[in-house]
C-alpha cells in the first residue's frame, strides 16, 4: 500500500480521535457543567450533525479543487474547532466548538477516500478505502483511550489541545507524502448533487443509515454501561476503549478483504456480525469476562461494516465520486446522531443502560434486513472509476 494513504490515514486519525475521545469524556464533562449524562450524550449527536451540515456545506465547494490543497485546508479548521472546544467556558459553546471540528469530516473522508482509490490498482481499491479508514481506527486504540487518560489526568480541555497538535501533525504528513494527483474538472452542481437522488445512491446511503444506525445507541453510553451495570471501575474504562479499538483494528481489514472478494458479501456479512454482537453485550451486560470479549468484538464487527458500505456509496455515485463518498460519511454521522439521540430519548423514558444495546441491535437488524431484500452490492465488482484529468 503507497505511504501516501498512510499520510491519509494520519488525518482520519486526528480526526476520529475528536469524535471518538468525547465518549470516554462524557462523565467529567456532565461534572464540570454540571448536566445530566443524556445532555453531556448530545455532544455526540451535535459532532455527528456537524459531520452532516458540512457534506453539502463544503464538499460541493472543494470537489473540484486540486484535492491535496483541500486536504490541508480541511486540516486548519479541524484544528481551529478543537481549539476552541479547549477554551469553551460553557455546555453550549462547547456544542458549537464540537459542530465546527466537526464540519471537515464529510469532506475529508469522503475526498480523502476518492483520493486513496486514485494510488492503487482497481482490485485493491476496497482495501484502499480500508487502509485510510485505519487511521479511524488506530484513533479508538490509542487516540480515544490515550485521550481520556490525558482528560482524567489533566482535565478534558487538555484532550482537545492534544488533538489539536495531532491534527497538526496530519497537516505536515500530507503536505510532504501525499502526491498531487488526478482531479474532476468542475461540473454542474446541480447536475451532480441530481445524480444523488438516484435510487441506486439513495438506497446506498439509506443501507448506511439504517446498518450503522445502531452502534451509537450502546457506543455513546457504554462508559456508563460498563461503570454502572457490568461493575467495572471508572479508571477502567480507558483501558476497555483500548481493547475496543483493537478490535476495530482486526475487524477493519476483515470489512475490506471480505468487499474486495464480493460487496454483496461484505455488507451483508459485517451487518449481520454487528447485530448478534449487540444483542450479546445487552445479554451479558452484567457478567465482565463475557462483557470484556464482547467490547472487542463490538469493535470488530463496528469498523468491518465500513469498508463495504463506503465503497458501495461510491460505487453507486460514480457520476461524482466525491459528492457520493462525502454524503455517505454525512450518512454514516446521521446515523451516529440518530443512535445517540435514541439512546437518550431511551434513558429518559426509562429504559435500563442495559436495554440499550438490544434496542441498538433492532436498529442494525433493520437495517440488515432492507440490504438484503434490495439485494445490495447484487452483481456489483469493487472496482471504482478513477476520475479523469
Amino acid at each position: 500500500m503507497p505511504l501516501a494513504v498512510y499520510a491519509l490515514a494520519v488525518g482520519a486519525f486526528a480526526i476520529c480521535t475528536t469524535e471518538f475521545v468525547i465518549v470516554g469524556l462524557l462523565l467529567n464533562i456532565s461534572k464540570d457543567f454540571a448536566i445530566s449524562i443524556s445532555a453531556s450524550g448530545m455532544l455526540v449527536t451535535a459532532y455527528a450533525m456537524g459531520v452532516v451540515i458540512g457534506a453539502p456545506l463544503l464538499t460541493p465547494f472543494v470537489a473540484g479543487l486540486p484535492r491535496k490543497p483541500v486536504l490541508i485546508g480541511l486540516m486548519g479548521l479541524y484544528i481551529v474547532g478543537n481549539l476552541a472546544c479547549a477554551v469553551a467556558p460553557s455546555y453550549e459553546l462547547l456544542m458549537v466548538a464540537r459542530i465546527v471540528s466537526a464540519l471537515v469530516q464529510a469532506s475529508f473522508f469522503g475526498l480523502g477516500a476518492v483520493v486513496a482509490t486514485q494510488l492503487v490498482a482497481p482490485g485493491k481499491q476496497a482495501s484502499a478505502v480500508a487502509a485510510m479508514f485505519l487511521g479511524a481506527t488506530l484513533a479508538n486504540v490509542f487516540g480515544a483511550p490515550g485521550g481520556t487518560l490525558l482528560g482524567q489526568a489533566f482535565g478534558w480541555r487538555s484532550t482537545f489541545i492534544a488533538c489539536s497538535a495531532i491534527g497538526l501533525l496530519a497537516a505536515i504528513a500530507i503536505t510532504l507524502i501525499v502526491p498531487r494527483v488526478k482531479t474532476e474538472k468542475p461540473k454542474n452542481i446541480g447536475a451532480e448533487f441530481a445524480s444523488l437522488a438516484s435510487p441506486r445512491v439513495l438506497k446506498a446511503l439509506l443501507i448506511t443509515i439504517l446498518g450503522f444506525g445502531g452502534i451509537f445507541t450502546a457506543l455513546t453510553y457504554i462508559a456508563p454501561l460498563l461503570t454502572q451495570v457490568t461493575g467495572f471501575p471508572e479508571t477502567a474504562v480507558s483501558w476497555l476503549l483500548l481493547l475496543f479499538g483493537v478490535g476495530m483494528v482486526v475487524g477493519n481489514p476483515i470489512g475490506g478483504r471480505l468487499t474486495d472478494k464480493s460487496l454483496r458479501l461484505g455488507i451483508v456479512t459485517t451487518l449481520s456480525a454487528l447485530t448478534v454482537t449487540l444483542v450479546a453485550i445487552g445479554a451479558f451486560a452484567t457478567y465482565q469476562i463475557p462483557s470484556v470479549i464482547l467490547v472487542f468484538l463490538f469493535g470488530a464487527a463496528m469498523f468491518a461494516t465500513i469498508p463495504p458500505l463506503q465503497v458501495q456509496a461510491m460505487q453507486a455515485a460514480d457520476e461524482a465520486p466525491v459528492l457520493g463518498s462525502a454524503f455517505n460519511i454525512a450518512a454514516f454521522n446521521l446515523a451516529n446522531a440518530g443512535g445517540a439521540w435514541l439512546g437518550g430519548y431511551a434513558l429518559d423514558q426509562g429504559v435500563g443502560l442495559a436495554g440499550l444495546p438490544v434496542l441498538a441491535a433492532i436498529v442494525s437488524a433493520i437495517g440488515l434486513g432492507f440490504a438484503i431484500v434490495a439485494k445490495a452490492g447484487a452483481a456489483t465488482t469493487t472496482s471504482i472509476a478513477t476520475p479523469a484529468e
